[in-house]
């Protein structure tokens, strides 16, 4: 096992290199299976695993970084979540008080409370679209596929106007009543956090999560279009004028998706992250505990997926776009984690959301003995 403390966090330890031997051809056949590239950290008791395969750039020789940053999509809503957490410790916020009463400027439907916000309950239009259980679908008030949004992809985007617009939509269902995804719920959560203490969300963010944790790669972007730091390439491939075209999205403005998906991150802070929060660190038992608690459809609590099978459970949640995507899958006390930058060539028809899904399945398997399917 490396000495240094410094090291654990890019080099694999001994005991987890004879614990994992054959991860790396796993992440190997993964990338092949049409990623560009892959990095990928475990953490447990046999100190850190890491790897890497691909190509940090297409056409270039080189794999992506080790830790390096990535856009984390999704696994945004879990840093939120836990910021909103906090504030209901902080009696700031309470969780079954209705929405609307900290955002009085928007005509939210009284009904929904903050739970519901966190919990996807709340039935509010998914301002990036919805694909309903008929297989129809209602186009979002963003435009975030094709060569639209790559021409207009460093364009800043309010979450003031992306809920209103989203509330302009019909309602998915009344509130309380079912689940469905919808990003605008996270954006709520945004201009809540902000409501209630007076400054922005990147501000309660360092002073809540990222200051405590020395979390120093984790950004909230806000409309800044770079990464910063070491960095494996984004990609986009659209069809302009019956022309296929790939061109790199690395650079991009993320206020599009607010934060629903926008920040930026690397294993090692993931790591970091949902290990200080499923371990207690950052929230009170009991708050921890009602985070953790799924409602009965998918299985989602507040701001996290909760897997369970036959051999266990695991807390996760994973996120991707515009070629940038990251995992996060932890045991419920996070003594074991699991965490990966991925860069690829996305595009409208979410073309790689198959061989997603089978390499996140593959991964939780070879990592985790099967606790859990990739969300």
């Amino acid at each position: 096992m490396t000495s240094n403390a410094n090291n654990a966090a890019t080099t694999t330890t001994t005991t987890a290199a004879q614990a994992y031997p054959n991860l790396q051809q796993t992440i190997k056949e993964i990338v092949d299976s049409g990623l560009v590239g892959l990095h990928l950290r475990v953490d447990d008791e046999h100190g850190a695993w890491v790897g890497s395969a691909g190509h940090s750039v297409l056409g270039e020789p080189a794999a992506p970084p080790i830790n390096g940053r990535v856009r984390i999509g999704s696994n945004t809503k879990t840093f939120l979540a836990t910021l909103v957490l906090q504030l209901v410790a902080e009696g700031k916020i309470a969780l079954d008080t209705p929405a609307v009463d900290y955002l009085p400027r928007f005509a939210l439907d009284p009904r929904i409370t903050v739970r519901m916000l966190l919990q996807h309950t709340s039935g509010i239009f998914n301002f990036t679209g919805e694909v309903y259980e008929d297989g129809t679908t209602a186009p979002g008030v963003v435009a975030w596929g094709g060569k639209e949004w790559v021409d207009n992809r460093f364009r800043t985007h309010h979450a003031d106007d992306l809920v209103r617009l989203a509330l302009a939509k019909p309602a998915r269902f009344e509130p309380g009543t079912d689940w469905s995804y919808s990003n605008t719920n996270y954006a709520l959560a945004k201009l809540l956090i902000e409501a209630v203490t007076g400054h922005s969300l990147a501000e309660e963010m360092q002073r809540l999560i990222l200051g405590p944790l020395g979390l120093s790669d984790t950004v909230v972007p806000e409309t800044s279009t770079e990464i910063g730091g070491p960095h494996a390439h984004a990609y986009y491939r659209y069809d302009d004028e019956g022309v296929e075209k790939t061109v790199d999205v690395t650079a991009q403005n993320p206020s599009w998706i607010s934060s629903g998906g926008d920040m930026i991150s690397t294993s090692k802070d993931l790591h970091t992250f949902i290990s200080a929060l499923l371990s207690g660190k950052l929230l009170p038992a009991p708050l921890l505990a009602e985070m953790l608690t799924p409602e009965a459809k998918v299985g989602y609590g507040l701001g996290v997926f909760v897997q369970k099978t036959e051999t266990g459970t695991v807390i996760t949640h994973n996120g991707g776009h515009g070629g940038h995507a990251a995992l996060m899958y932890s045991t419920p006390d996070g003594s074991k984690t699991m965490t990966a930058a991925l860069n690829y060539v996305d595009d409208a028809d979410l073309s790689l959301a198959a061989a997603f899904q089978a390499a996140t399945q593959r991964l939780v398997e070879e990592v985790f003995g099967g606790q859990g399917a990739a969300a």
